[in-house]
């Protein structure tokens, strides 16, 4: 999954945007993100498009030969998580972060999300929308279909908490934020919004335990174009926390399983990781070590 790390000066951010019908807010999205700056850090921009049909195809093949920018033109949709898929597979960064391009989430917060790993503290870092109460989506159109949103982010944090013995507070976020090389080896097969429980879990079981940062969020409404299916999709949620609690989470088959697999076990699940993968890194040699759990080991 993860690419061959590139010698370089300054660590180098790879923001994975994956776009469909985005037309009304993909402009001001890619703008934010371009004029960004983040202090130590050089940014490229990986622009997944899957073949809308609204005219955001068209706004997004602008930005072809841009420098920090790098367009992949899906020829058909195949969901978010197989266009975020494909957008890891063109990182070339040290980071990886993922960006939607709805103007849920502020940009300004890169900047507490990257410090983490660019200190070498944690090699992933959830973006949380959960700061205060349990209602994370709050707008004023449709009511009732906000609050059961909120009932069933609930009910799938408690269910991945209980199945993977974690505390997480929103592991659903879309600022998911981390070291390249934490991809490395893992097998990702999910296309919809289930890549969210996918990506988290298999991190998990990989040995990367996320520290929840808070960031800004501003929730818009289906009638403004969001595109989870309250039907179709929280069955592919629940499949996704029942299929990757066992089984071999890597590309090269099993036979990492008894040795890098931290939760191959029943009794493993609960348990820190006794060493945390160590993120190789780029940018030289001179670094901490991270303990398990990801924390700074001395």
């Amino acid at each position: 999954m993860a690419r061959p790390a590139e010698q370089r000066e300054r660590p180098l951010l790879s923001v994975v945007m994956p776009v469909y019908n985005e037309r009304a807010s993909f402009a001001t999205t890619i703008e934010a993100v371009l004029r960004k700056q983040i202090a130590g850090i050089d940014k490229e921009i990986i622009i997944v498009e899957s073949a809308s049909t609204d005219g955001t195809r068209e706004a997004v093949r602008q930005y072809e030969g841009h420098p920090e920018v790098k367009v992949v033109l899906q020829d058909r949709p195949r969901g978010k998580g197989n266009a975020v898929r494909e957008g890891f597979e063109h990182a070339r960064g040290d980071f990886v972060l993922i960006q939607d391009a709805d103007q849920e989430y502020d940009v300004e917060d890169y900047d507490a999300l990257l410090r983490p790993l660019q200190r070498y503290q944690r090699p992933f870092v959830l973006g949380s929308r959960h700061v205060s109460g349990w209602k994370i989506r709050q707008f004023n159109d449709q009511r009732g279909l906000v609050e059961l949103c909120n009932l069933g982010h609930r009910i799938f944090l408690g269910l991945l908490n209980v199945i993977y013995r974690q505390d997480l507070k929103d592991p659903f976020t879309m600022y998911k934020v981390f070291w390249r090389d934490c991809l490395y080896d893992l097998h990702f097969e999910c296309n919809r919004f289930d890549f969210d429980f996918e990506l988290v879990i298999k991190l998990l079981r990989k040995g990367y335990r996320p520290l929840e940062l808070p960031v800004t969020y501003r929730a818009r409404s289906f009638r403004d174009g969001k595109k989870v299916s309250m039907v179709r999709d929280p069955l592919t949620w629940l499949r996704a926390l029942a299929k990757y609690r066992f089984g071999s989470i890597y590309r090269s088959d099993r036979r990492h399983a008894s040795t890098t697999d931290q939760f191959s076990s029943p009794a493993a699940i609960g348990a820190l990781p006794a060493s945390t993968p160590q993120p190789r890194s780029t940018i030289g040699t001179d670094r901490p070590r991270l303990a398990a759990g990801g924390r700074l080991g001395r």
